[in-house]
Formats: structure tokens, sequence, C-alpha cells
């Protein structure tokens, strides 16, 4: 697997940071899923993310269910904590 140069990591790491949890989840999900093999590996470590959300993303992501926009947490969760 080829990586990304340093320039468009700078940039992705970028966008990264300005959107939300969900969002930042399912964004890491496409760009490890791009790269193929190592991509998960790859992406945690250049967006210093866990792997695991990464997965959580891949999993939304190719699900047949509709993506959820509009809530950031589930009905219910404490948002205090």
């Amino acid at each position: 697997m080829d990586g990304y140069s340093a320039e468009l990591e700078r940039q992705i790491s970028r966008l990264y940071d300005s959107l939300n949890e969900r969002d930042r989840r399912r964004y890491a999900a496409v760009e490890a899923a791009k790269l193929g093999h190592g991509g998960i590996e790859y992406i945690s470590r250049m967006l210093d993310c866990d792997p695991g959300s990464i997965r959580h993303g891949i999993t939304e992501m190719e699900s047949a269910d509709e993506l959820d926009t509009q809530r950031q947490r589930k009905k219910g969760a404490d948002v205090n904590h």
C-alpha cells in the first residue's frame, strides 16, 4: 500500500479535524477503504484515531440502512457524560 503525500496528509487531517465525531468516523472509514490492505492502520496513525472507530465507520458505510444525518447521540444518551 502506498501512503499519501505529506501535503495530502495535511489536507486530510485538516478536514478530519473540522468534522464532528460521527462524520470523522465515516470519513476515516472511506479513506481507509480507498487504501485497501493496511488502510485502517495507516489512517489510524495519520489521524491519531482508534482503529475500532474506523471499523465502526466501515460497518456503517457498508450497511444497507440509511445513514443517520440528524442526531449526534443516540436517543436517551446522557449528554453530561
